[in-house]
Parts: C-alpha cells; structure tokens; sequence
C-alpha cells in the first residue's frame, strides 16, 4: 500500500533515477544515483564513481554525502533527506547515520540491486559474524598502546564531539 508522496518527492527521486542511468552510460560506475535535499532543495548530487575514479567507497550516498557537508560547511546533516535510486548498502547506510540524516528514500531494493550482479548480502552476513568468523580476519593486537589516543581524546577539553 502506497501512500501518496509529494510531487516535489517524486521530482527528487526522479533526479536521483536520472543520474543512475546517465552516469552509468557514461562509464561512470554502476546504476547508482542519489540527491540530498534540504529545505525542499537539492543542495547535493552524486552518482556511483567506483570506476571512473579507481574508488570502492565512491557510492553515489558517499559522493552526495561529501558533496553536502563540503557545501554546508558541517559534517552534520540532520535536516537533509537523502533519495536514493537503490536501497543504500551496508557502508552508505552507514554513512548516512554517521551524517545523521533524518529520512531516506529509495526506488530499487537491495534485492532488485543483487539481482543485477550487487550482491550486498554477504556484507550484511558478514557483520553478523564473530571476528574469528568472518572471509577477511580482523586481528586485534596493540590494544594498550591503541588507547593511549583514546584516553587522550577522552580528555581533550576542545574536542567537537560527533
């Protein structure tokens, strides 16, 4: 059951649809495109880079992310939406909650996305998975030497948390 979307909603999603299908004929990278919107306004477009520019983490999400902060000058996005041609994947997802985005929209699902060839569900069973578990080992070693940053951060006066 659908509920009925705003046009300047549709228009939004729209655009994020067009530069997942221009870009990817350009060569850019995958069928992937994305706006951020703030204030009933696009202040941030990106679209799926990882072969154009040799970047595994240049997702349209990322791309557009970045694009935002750079233009807003924070790192904080708490009052932009996000459209997204395709349901975002596990890093872009993260992203966009490290961005503190408050609403996502997407067209196409992760499953739509697999069926074409991105397949984001080993990541998604990977991050289920204990350390010791998971295709690529995480080792852990140095911890106490590791915290001496951390402690350091812990007491650091001017620190800008986020």
């Amino acid at each position: 059951m659908n509920k009925k979307v705003p046009m300047d909603k549709i228009d939004f999603m729209r655009r994020a649809i067009q530069l997942s299908e221009e870009k990817m004929m350009e060569n850019s990278g995958g069928p992937f495109g994305a706006v951020i919107v703030k204030d009933n306004k696009i202040i941030a477009e990106g679209y799926n880079q990882v072969i154009s520019i040799n970047d595994p983490t240049a997702h349209a999400e990322i791309v557009a992310i970045r694009k935002a902060c750079e233009y807003l000058n924070t790192f904080q996005l708490s009052e932009a939406e996000i459209f997204c041609s395709c349901e975002p994947c596990p890093m872009c997802f993260a992203a966009i909650h490290w961005a503190r985005i408050k609403k996502v929209y997407y067209s196409n699902t992760r499953k739509d996305a697999q069926k074409i060839g991105f397949d984001d569900n080993t990541i998604y069973e990977e991050l289920t998975k204990n350390n010791n578990q998971r295709k690529i080992p995480s080792i852990q070693f140095l911890s106490m030497e590791g915290k001496t940053a951390f402690k350091t951060w812990e007491e650091k006066i001017d620190k800008t948390p986020y």
